[in-house]
């Protein structure tokens, strides 16, 4: 018999935001308790400099501090057993990440755990694929981050999931926006050189994910998705509920992008449905959203609000 805790506490820290979900068993997976996001931009400069800056760090701890705070407040006392913390591509590139690390474990009890772009690839696919119908597969899940896009090509099965190919490119929001949109707006040739960029990485997509233009269904994750799904349904403020599931026509995706694209930062941050801090990048994750959904052929994308957090809280509760 498992036994796997009831209460479980996931942290995700990512190039763009650093994120928390405090999950509860349930016959039939689990119930969110908490679940929160803050932009923090650890990955701020790294794509240049191959290094996490003191001022980044130091944003990133202050927020996993309020997170260990709310895990207190849940009673549930961090180890291994109940709290995973994970960091993602912006660590990976960072020499400097165990100065991060040991602060944060510092704050939380556990150390974050380092993610090869294939098991952040799983983890997402099992989150993002776990309420949808398995008559629905293969599913291609495409989770953008700031700094690195993982595609994950798989199916539901009886015992959970089975990922048939994936795929971390370096290719995110902010790694796009640092290296290519310097305009403001970005000039017609530098919206054109990133996504001549991202067509190149999606060139290896198609050639290491056998299949992936075939897909039935195209899953999205990540800001930039959600995001672009509150834009579209004119959101004055956040609705999980409204947003999970919703389906994105490539016509709207492109229709999002032309106009974020061509807007200064400061006229973009007041969208309905776009937080302001994620204004300056958007842009940049819009790139691989709407060449993805060009390149594959996909004219539709289901937003996912359920990702890598989901997963790394399964991964908990179902641990024997």
């Amino acid at each position: 018999m498992s036994d796997a805790p009831e209460l479980v506490a996931a942290i995700d820290c990512g190039t763009n935001s650093t994120r928390l979900l405090v999950a509860r068993r349930t016959a039939e997976g689990f119930d969110t308790v908490d679940r929160r996001m803050t932009i923090t931009r650890l990955g701020a400069g790294v794509d240049e400099a191959g290094r996490l800056t003191e001022d980044a760090i130091a944003r990133t701890v202050a927020v996993l501090a309020d997170y260990r705070a709310v895990i207190d407040e849940h009673g549930l006392t961090p180890s291994v057993r109940t709290v995973r913390a994970v960091a993602t591509s912006a660590a990976r590139d960072a020499a400097n990440r165990d100065e991060f690390f040991d602060a944060a474990e510092t704050l939380l009890g556990v150390r974050p755990e380092l993610l090869s772009g294939t098991d952040e690839a799983a983890l997402s696919f099992a989150g993002a694929t776990a309420d949808l119908d398995p008559a629905d597969a293969p599913f291609l899940v495409v989770d953008i981050g700031g700094g690195s896009t993982e595609f994950v090509l798989g199916s539901r099965t009886a015992d959970g999931y089975e990922v048939s190919g994936s795929l971390s490119v370096d290719l995110g929001c902010v790694r796009v926006t640092e290296r290519f949109l310097a305009g403001d707006p970005p000039r017609p040739e530098e919206l054109s050189a990133a996504l001549s960029v991202v067509q190149l990485h999606l060139d290896d997509v198609m050639r290491e994910v056998p299949g992936a233009v075939d897909a039935h269904t195209l899953v999205g994750l990540a800001g930039t998705v959600s995001a672009t799904a509150a834009v579209e349904l004119g959101l004055a403020t956040y609705d999980r509920d409204a947003i999970h599931h919703f389906v994105l026509t490539k016509a709207a995706v492109e229709d999002v992008f032309r106009t974020l694209a061509t807007e200064r930062v400061d006229d973009r941050r007041h969208n309905p449905g776009l937080e302001p801090e994620r204004a300056d990048v958007i842009v940049g994750g819009l790139c691989v959203l709407v060449q993805t959904m060009r390149t594959l052929g996909f004219a539709e994308c289901l937003v996912s609000e359920a990702d890598i957090l989901d997963g790394l809280a399964m991964s908990l509760l179902n641990r024997n």
